[in-house]
Order: C-alpha cells, then structure tokens, then sequence
C-alpha cells in the first residue's frame, strides 16, 4: 500500500504538458549556450579595452598579444578569432574611437542647415570634449612616439583619421568662405590652426597632466581657442560662437 501511495504521490507531481512547456522555455532563456553567445558578441570590444591598456603602459612595440588576452582574461587564441595581428587590434581602436568620432562629426555636418559659424563651433566643441574625456586619447601620443618604427601604423593613422579629419574642417570652412562669414584664407591652414591646440590638450592629458598642481579644465580651453579662431577667420564682427 506505501508503495501504491507513493506511486499516486509521484504521479500527482508530474507537470502537464503546458506547465512542463513553460519551465523549459524558462530554462532556455538562462541556458549556458545564450549567455555563452551573449559573452561572445562583447568580447571584441573586452580585447579592445584590454589592448588599450596594455599599449598604454608598455607603448605598441613592447605590447605582446600574451598581455592583451591575460589582461581581456582570454586565451590568446581568441584574439586572433577577432584580429588578425596586433596591428590590427592598434588599427580596430583607432577606427572604433577616433574614426568613429569624425563620422559622427561629418554626419553632423551634412544635416546641418544653419550658419558655418555655428557648425565649426559645434564640431570644435565636440572633438574637443571627446579628446578631453575619452580614455583613447593616448592613441595619438602613442603614434607619434613609435611612427619611426612603424611607418605602416602612422600612414594609416594619417590616411584613415588625420586626412579624413581635416579634409572634414576644410570642407566646413571651404562653405563659410563661399557664404561670406569667414575671411578668405587657405583651408588647409585654417583646418590645420582648428587641430593643433585640441592635439596640444591630448598630449597635455597623456604627459603632463600629471603634473599640474590642480585639474587643467579642458572645456574651457576649448571655448579659449574657439573664440580666438572665430575673431581671427570671421568675415564679419560681432559674431559669436
């Protein structure tokens, strides 16, 4: 009779099929396999971060794939499922930041409709925070420290952000010499002049800032040399940024 009940017992607990139906669904959403797939689309960019690091302590020459994967916590097999080389991953954050940065930038540009004046500030502004705040910004100190050793990385750097960046600017400031705010003057100086203080802030942040006796308020400098610009390419007076 124990047995009989006990049997009874069990049978009583069986799920039907619905509720049995449910709790697979259930398990399926948390099973291994879709978190595994999860953390598989987001390596990528945990080698990227992890690279950046460790190109950031040890400079590109010395940076070895071994540290990139110890540091993103994977196998160094893993990289290369991703990257072909350790120039490539240097290139993969060079075009995921900066380049990314400028098309966005020249996105901002083709939809905008209202005076140069006003873009140039918005472009200036933008860059200029992005390189103030962003934890790439030692891409472009690290370029210039090693480009004697690694040419292929610097013509890349100049041909895939450099170039594009201001032929970006000279486009901008080509528009405001056609409508009549800014004052004929080369664009390629102009872009050129609109670079050099925000490359100047980058390199501030990657050497010298460590050194400051208080924090070097980067925005503000920004507006500094936005309004220093404007006074000096503006066709007409009394314009603001």
């Amino acid at each position: 009779m124990a047995a009989k009940r006990a049997v009874r017992v069990r049978a009583r607990a069986r799920p039907g099929p619905a509720r049995a139906d449910a709790a697979g669904a259930k398990r399926t959403a948390g099973t291994p396999e879709r978190r595994w797939r999860r953390r598989k689309d987001a390596r990528p960019q945990e080698i990227l971060d992890a690279a950046l690091a460790v190109f950031a302590e040890r400079g590109f020459a010395a940076a070895r794939m071994d540290d990139i994967a110890r540091r993103a916590g994977v196998a160094k097999g893993t990289i290369y499922l991703y990257f072909d080389s350790k120039e490539a991953v240097f290139k993969a954050l060079l075009s995921e930041s900066i380049g990314d940065r400028i098309a966005a930038i020249a996105e901002l540009a083709r939809r905008h409709t209202g005076s140069t004046i006003a873009l140039l500030s918005a472009a200036l502004r933008n860059f200029g925070m992005f390189l103030s705040t962003t934890d790439r910004v030692v891409l472009p100190k690290i370029i210039i420290a090693e480009a004697g050793n690694f040419p292929e990385l610097a013509r890349f750097y100049r041909s895939e952000l450099i170039d594009r960046g201001l032929g970006l600017l000279r486009g901008i400031v080509e528009r405001g010499i056609a409508s009549g705010e800014l004052r004929k003057a080369d664009p390629d100086h102009v872009a050129r002049l609109i670079v050099a203080p925000l490359l100047l802030s980058a390199i501030w942040r990657t050497t010298f800032a460590q050194f400051d006796s208080k924090p070097f308020d980067y925005a503000a400098f920004v507006e500094t040399h936005l309004g220093a610009l404007l006074h000096g390419i503006t066709a007409k007076e009394g314009a603001t940024p």
